[in-house]
């Protein structure tokens, strides 16, 4: 029986306008040595004159022939793959067909055979998650191609004669390249807690973004589009809410079937939200044993979700482990994860993300999970923010600002997780600017008014240009008729792209486990962005669509309960068992050492948060995460 070959890892390599020296090879098993937390169990090597590949593997199907490089018959193409491809096997069928001669039972020999056929078209032909680097030798010619949803990780630079590429940006400073700061993109992480992409935190290093590939030849390179989320709800044919909840019920579960073909032990993140729940509802209905899930979960009440997953466990009887997070285990982490995540994230939840995978990974080495799903259903309280943001600009300008802003900036902190205060407090930020940018305020650290603050006057004259570009800029390319479209849209671009995935991807790979996601299969995705956001957000009813398919497996707690979000009590740690740890990394000394921001400001939210007269937790965590980046990969 022929399986998927599917490998998570590390892929990296390079190609030379010049030509490729003793010290090039030397360089990418070097850029390999630094992911072997991506792939401890293999490594491969290619090199020519002009190009050289390098790989990293973690074993999970195909465990005999499944060694990478691999070639076509001839050996004129050689490809690496950091992924797996869900429909390899039909692939494989219709190219046997046509007479390629296929020597293993992995996937990744798919893509050699594809090029051949189709040349730069076989992308299109592909659905998975996958980075890939394929290497035409007789045509001298380099293709890096990245998944649809961005999935799997790509990066590269340009140095000299040469083009570099790897799946952690970790493996291109191996180069030696210069370490220094693109100051718009510290900027922009601390507007959206994370760097989007293309933009990294190094000037020079770049991301290649979702659906492109990057075409390499006679010295020159092109960026190549080849697929983009649309919104095609006007246009679809009438179907009434009994026919799409039943249509979406059987793609999901045949995304999350798709998903379960393995030769080693499979998992599910488990939050007892009705994401990850669905997933395991569908996941148990397909499996022939019990399935093995996980959970995470917090000492204080309204951080706390492990009831919730308990009782998901309890109805599908999955084999449930549970881990409670305390707050020290933060200041003997975060210098830890600051290694494998190469650029500042200031999503607090790698935490529990980092210690729920090294959890699942003492018992699987693949986990499914349920990310995507709140982008694509409405699920986020942003959306429920922007229909209230809607009706409250109807008030005159006078009440809004004269009485609802004041009583809103005096409402005294609290320490619960989503508080009334805290939300108000957001909400009001935002309100004044355009639904595309305010959703971005509500989401993010620093309002344009707090980081003129924030900002020391040396780095705010290096700056120019728009805050929100990476907005702008996802627009440009593709821009949903509909408002609340277009939100999800730029969700779906920023905050699931460059926040959520680069943290699973980071957080699982450094226990060296690999994550699926059934949300985000290409073609269910497609089908998603078909239905009317009126039976996603029905109301102020999130995910309705989605409720209503999974009405019938779910316990009814399940589809009622409100969403928390995967978040940690950071505002109370640092206001008490971290208080210490706060107040040594934000010192005035710690500051100086590199003069990015005004210290008389960090040092007033900071003493403003400690007494307690303000919550300003989304503030100071990702001053902390810069601060802990910047020793180890900058003053280190």
């Amino acid at each position: 029986m022929i399986t998927m070959g599917g490998v998570m890892c590390g892929i990296c390599g390079l190609y030379s306008s010049g030509r490729i020296l003793p010290e090039d090879e030397r360089l990418v098993r070097g850029m390999c040595g630094v992911m072997t937390h991506r792939g401890p169990d293999d490594e491969g090597f290619y090199a020519d004159e002009a190009a050289a590949l390098g790989m990293r593997r973690l074993k999970i199907i195909d465990l005999v022939t499944g060694h990478q490089p691999i070639f076509n018959e001839d050996r004129s193409v050689v490809t690496v793959l950091n992924g797996e491809i869900y429909n390899f096997q039909e692939l494989r069928e219709e190219l046997a067909g046509k007479g390629h001669v296929f020597r293993t039972r992995s996937d990744t020999e798919v893509i050699v055979h594809l090029y051949e056929e189709k040349g730069e078209d076989f992308v299109h032909s592909l659905n998975g998650m996958f980075a890939i680097a394929l290497w035409d030798i007789r045509g001298r010619k380099m293709i890096l191609a990245r998944d649809r949803l961005g999935v799997k990780p790509l990066h590269y630079l340009f140095l000299n004669d040469k083009i570099l590429f790897a799946s952690e940006i970790k493996s291109l400073l191996e180069s030696r390249c210069p370490r220094e700061i693109d100051t718009t993109a510290l900027s922009q992480f601390f507007t959206f807690e994370y760097v989007p992409a293309p933009r990294t935190i190094f000037k020079g290093i770049q991301k290649l973004l979702p659906g492109r590939m990057m075409v390499i030849a006679d010295g020159r390179s092109r960026i190549v589009p080849y697929w983009n989320v649309r919104y095609t709800a006007d246009r679809s044919p009438r179907r009434n809410e009994d026919e799409l909840a039943a249509e979406l019920h059987d793609r999901l579960e045949q995304s999350v079937r798709k998903r379960l073909i393995s030769d080693v032990p499979l998992g599910v993140f488990l939050s007892g939200g009705i994401d990850s729940s669905s997933v395991t509802a569908l996941m148990s209905r397909a499996a022939s044993s019990p399935i093995k899930t996980f959970s995470i979960g917090f000492k204080e009440k309204s951080f706390d979700e492990l009831r919730f997953g308990r009782a998901v466990a309890e109805a599908f009887k999955t084999e449930h482990t549970e881990f409670v997070v305390e707050s020290s285990r933060v200041k003997e982490l975060v210098p830890i994860l600051m290694k494998y995540l190469d650029e500042p994230l200031a999503d607090a939840s790698i935490i529990p993300t980092y210690i729920i995978s090294k959890l699942a990974r003492e018992h699987v080495t693949v986990a499914l999970a349920g990310d995507g799903g709140d982008e694509l259903f409405g699920g986020y309280d942003t959306y429920k923010a922007f229909r209230l943001a809607r009706l409250y600009r109807k008030f005159p300008r006078l009440v809004r600002d004269g009485v609802v802003k004041k009583i809103v900036q005096g409402l005294p902190a609290s320490k619960k997780r989503l508080s009334f205060e805290f939300k108000a407090k957001k909400f009001i930020s935002g309100i004044d600017f355009p639904p595309e940018i305010a959703n971005t305020i509500w989401w993010g650290a620093y309002a344009p008014s707090q980081k003129e603050n924030l900002l020391s006057p040396g780095l705010a004259s290096t700056l120019s240009g728009d805050p929100f570009e990476p907005i702008r800029h996802h627009l440009n390319i593709y821009s949903p008729e509909d408002m609340l479209d277009r939100i999800c849209y730029l969700d779906l671009k920023l905050y699931l792209q460059d926040d959520l995935l680069v943290k699973v991807d980071r957080m699982s790979m450094a226990n060296s486990l690999e994550i699926r996601v059934p949300f985000l299969d290409y073609t269910f995705v497609d089908f998603a962005t078909s239905i009317p956001n009126s039976l996603k957000l029905k109301g102020f009813t999130t995910k309705y669509i989605l409720k209503k398919a999974m009405a019938k497996d779910l316990p009814a707690d399940i589809l009622r309960r409100k969403k928390i979000g995967f978040d940690i009590p950071l505002g109370v740690w640092i206001q008490n068992e971290l208080r210490d740890f706060a107040a040594d990394v934000l010192s005035p000394a710690a500051l100086r050492k590199h003069g990015f921001f005004n210290e008389a400001f960090v040092q007033r939210i900071l003493a403003e948060h400690l007494s307690g007269a303000h919550n300003h937790r989304q503030l100071l965590w990702p001053l902390i995460i810069f601060q802990f980046w910047y020793h180890e990969y900058i003053a280190g």
